[in-house]
């Protein structure tokens, strides 16, 4: 019997200990989806049949194989976010615009998971071009949150959320433009690490590499895990560090550091937006527990930008997040992802060149403040609860309906810096789980993992689980 809510690392030592098969766990989560996703909309493009294939050539592998030739995440499913290629599935980016013909190649995100043992489950959805923090597309309907379908998920990685925290899933691929992971993880009580600038790499580099791949797990064990297997030298990217020499799962478990240095952002970055008090009160039992573990919190600002620096040069390179995906009818563009087009072709390529100048600027004091003033730093992973289903349509704009949700989140992507949410708090009130998120220097997903790990233990997320 598998238990749907085993994380990816449980799964994977059972298939090797011969005690489950990987066409049993395969037919459990395809049960799941089929009975779950009618209502949460957490999948957009399902392979059955092709899922149990797979399966059952894993299961072959089995017993042609010792456990030691098998790789890490033998027989283990995961559903890929609808913004990859898979080969032989259509990749729609979330829109009606684009072609449904099957793609020729996998991403080399997806070959990676695939060398790991890896099963690719589906595709789940997100937003159209991943542009925004919830899907309520035209393309793929309205994802819902398991812990209470009124509200959104999150997203852009709407459905990977959604499938971990269902049960439909023991671990997702997601991706992370301006929060991506960490949002649907703060909204559906999972882990969600944005990795280091360059650290993953996908087929090309993603709005001046503000976007990476990663993962949303319900472990801290499966993040580490996932991340040594993604976390490998591309020589074919425009950046890619080697290979990491130390595992981050022995990291994950290695004597965790004492002492940090700890900062605190618990304000709105953009003007006029509140910050929710169950957020708030995350970061709170956050800092006591950091305190608790001999950790120092201090009182040193960031060099922040102001709103309109922050806005004006982020969005200046947002707008052209949809550039290179090929479009079948341009005309069915949303409206939302239509007018930042039509932005994007106002700005010549010299103001363009300069908002790309002054990202890396305002990145270059925010990562030098990591190393005079501090070595983590704590903020709320949204500034708002997870909002109710359409409650975008009170402003008209999903873009600036996003903002509260990715206020503390998109910061980090023009950093460039690792950061982490993980679902500290539960709000009793809505019932919702409350995210904190955690930043460190580049190529810190160590400290970060580390530092967790003493949440992880004392907070227990873990053992909650979406009443469905």
């Amino acid at each position: 019997m598998v238990d749907p809510f085993s994380s990816a690392v449980e799964l994977a030592t059972a298939i090797r200990a011969k005690e489950v098969s990987p066409v049993e766990v395969a037919e459990c989560y395809l049960d799941r989806i089929a009975e779950l996703d009618p209502e949460l909309n957490a999948f957009c493009y399902r392979a059955d049949d092709e899922v149990r294939t797979a399966a059952s050539a894993a299961a072959d592998a089995m017993v042609r194989s010792t456990p030691e030739e098998l790789p890490p995440f033998h027989g283990v499913p995961v559903p890929i976010k609808d913004l990859v290629n898979v080969v032989g599935w259509p990749t729609t980016y979330g829109s009606l615009a684009t072609p449904r013909t099957p793609r020729t190649a996998s991403d080399p995100i997806v070959r990676r998971l695939a060398d790991a043992g890896f099963i690719p489950l589906g595709k789940t959805t997100t937003s159209e071009f991943g542009a925004v923090s919830f899907t309520e597309s035209e393309a793929q309907g309205i994802s819902r949150n398991p812990w209470d379908p009124s509200r959104t998920p999150g997203g852009s990685s709407s459905g990977a959320g959604i499938a971990v925290a269902a049960g439909m899933a023991p671990i997702a691929h997601a991706e992370d433009g301006g929060g991506s992971i960490r949002v649907p993880a703060s909204c559906t009580g999972l882990v969600g690490l944005k990795p280091t600038r360059g650290l993953v790499t996908n087929a090309v580099v993603e709005v001046e590499g503000f976007g990476t791949s990663g993962v949303v797990s319900r472990t801290l064990a499966d993040t580490a895990a996932a991340l040594d297997v993604i976390a490998r030298h591309d020589p074919g990217a425009w950046w890619s560090p080697p290979t990491p020499t130390r595992s981050f799962a022995d990291a994950l478990t290695a004597a965790p550091p004492t002492g940090l240095r700890v900062g605190v952002l618990s304000t709105s970055l953009i003007d006029g937006i509140p910050v929710d008090p169950a957020c708030l009160t995350a970061v709170d039992k956050t800092l006591r527990t950091l305190e608790q573990a001999g950790h120092h919190v201090v009182d040193e600002p960031l060099p922040l930008p102001t709103s309109e620096e922050l806005i004006s040069t982020f969005m200046k390179i947002w707008n052209v997040a949809g550039a290179g995906i090929p479009l079948a009818d341009p005309d069915r563009v949303e409206p939302h992802n239509r007018a930042q087009r039509e932005a994007a072709k106002t700005v010549d390529s010299w103001a363009y060149a300069e908002s790309v100048y002054q990202t890396q600027q305002l990145s270059r004091r925010i990562v030098e403040a990591f190393t005079h003033s501090f070595d983590l730093l704590v903020t709320p992973s949204m500034a708002c609860l997870p909002p109710r289903v359409g409650a975008w349509r009170e402003s008209g704009n999903p873009v600036t309906a996003s903002y509260p949700m990715a206020v503390f989140t998109s910061l980090f992507n023009v950093t460039g810096q690792p950061a982490i949410s993980v679902p500290v708090h539960h709000d009793d009130a809505s019932g919702l789980p409350v995210g904190v998120q955690l930043v460190a220097a580049p190529w810190r997903e160590d400290l970060l993992l580390q530092t967790s790990r003493t949440l992880e233990q004392t907070h227990r997320w873990t053992e909650r689980r979406p009443t469905l």
